[in-house]
């Protein structure tokens, strides 16, 4: 095997406390009116003329956990590994980008690929993306799992669900549920994560497929592109989605006006559908997903275009359009997120998650009210870009890393 079990590989993190057991640093309650405390982030934004609508909407205050903690590697030797999902027996299922799909004990112990998945594009940003569990898995072990598939004339994002054979080796009658449309000859900005909500219903994100003549698809509710939809576990239409019954509009779309969203996490509790996006220098989003809203890409975005310039006109606000909760300038390039509910870590409990790419941490972001009122960059000391990140049994943190040479790591109280 070219995945051993890295038992060494461990690094200490000490987080200085500054109030008891909270774990947070500081009071936090009430800043996202007031902002008060010193914000995280100090760099320059790429676009300085731009403000917030509202306070705490980016540069929230620095919180920090107040327990050390250390991050040891489980699993190395994954190629650029996408999506993590635990199974009910303490295992996890992890995607590689490549095609291929793996089972990683607690231990360490990797698995030979699963076979029966079907052939994916692994151009760019393409391949085998995120992987989810069926919430009835201890009695159908269905898993899903999202990828862009190679079509006539190009590709799209899809979705299907197969049976995980009893031994774990393979998937059985698969079918896919879900075809992303129209096909383009792209090899970015498929999205897309998946999550359950606690209805049973899935939510599957989508890019817009990054070129300029696809973004205003984003806008256009006859294209699935830059949309965030909602299905039945077996692929049809639940008839309350929004935009069921109107002419022109594909019936699985949840909201539109998105970029590339590649995070997606159901609240505990609330049921809310959070969603998380790619912006392009600066402006990467997390949203408070609801139905039928337009979250206004192209036409209102934070930051700037890649090559510097005004994106379109250059506003953030255009009536009709929701503006995001919250967003980084500069970004952090989000890849997954899930809430923290766990005993490990009882000071994050309701926190956000929330893999960053491009900075090589997770964000920690402490939600009241559906404000962010903290932030905290967690594993930073491990040097790699954090893909997707997700809650183990015990409250550990668990999160993939998107190298040649991708790992799985636990994040966990140190002992």
């Amino acid at each position: 095997m070219r995945l051993p079990l890295l038992a060494a590989s461990t690094s200490l993190l000490v987080l200085a406390a500054a109030c008891g057991a909270s774990g947070e640093s500081a009071p936090v309650s009430g800043q996202a009116a007031g902002q008060t405390g010193a914000p995280l982030e100090t760099r320059p934004a790429n676009n300085p003329d731009q403000k917030p609508a509202f306070a705490g909407q980016t540069r929230a205050p620095g919180v920090k956990t107040d327990v050390a903690l250390n991050h040891s590697a489980v699993a190395s030797g994954l190629v650029h590994p996408w999506g993590l999902a635990l199974m009910p027996d303490g295992r996890w299922l992890v995607t590689e980008k490549p095609g291929r799909l793996r089972i990683i004990t607690a231990q360490g112990q990797v698995s030979e690929p699963v076979q029966g998945l079907p052939p994916v594009d692994a151009r760019g940003q393409g391949g085998l993306l995120d992987v989810v569990v069926s919430p009835g898995f201890g009695q159908d072990r269905l898993i899903y799992w999202s990828y862009s598939e190679p079509r006539e004339g190009g590709n799209a994002t899809s979705v299907a669900r197969g049976r995980l054979s009893d031994d774990g080796s393979r998937v059985e009658t698969v079918q896919v549920i879900f075809r992303a449309l129209p096909v383009y000859d792209g090899d970015k900005h498929f999205g897309s994560s998946l999550a359950f909500a606690p209805d049973g219903k899935l939510f599957i994100t989508l890019g817009e497929r990054s070129d300029r003549p696809m973004r205003p698809q984003a806008q256009d509710l006859g294209s699935h592109m830059g949309k965030t939809i909602r299905i039945n576990a077996d692929g049809s239409v639940p008839q309350d989605n929004p935009f069921v019954g109107r002419a022109g509009a594909l019936p699985e779309i949840w909201s539109l006006g998105h970029r590339n969203v590649q995070g997606v996490a159901v609240q505990p509790g609330t049921g809310a559908v959070w969603t998380i996006e790619h912006g392009t220098r600066g402006g990467d989003e997390v949203n408070l997903d609801k139905p039928g809203l337009n979250y206004g890409w192209p036409d209102a975005a934070y930051g700037v275009e890649y090559a510097g310039g005004a994106i379109n006109s250059g506003a953030t606000q255009k009536s009709g359009t929701e503006q995001p909760v919250y967003y980084w300038d500069p970004v952090i390039a989000p890849g997954g997120a899930t809430f923290y509910q766990g005993a490990m870590f009882p000071g994050w409990d309701g926190d956000l998650l929330v893999a960053g790419l491009k900075e090589k941490h997770i964000a920690r972001l402490v939600i009241e009210n559906d404000r962010v009122v903290g932030e905290e960059r967690l594993l930073t000391d491990l040097g790699e870009r954090v893909r997707d990140v997700a809650v183990g049994p015990d409250g550990a943190v668990w999160a993939i890393t998107d190298q040649d040479d991708g790992k799985l790591v636990r994040l966990a109280v140190a002992q």
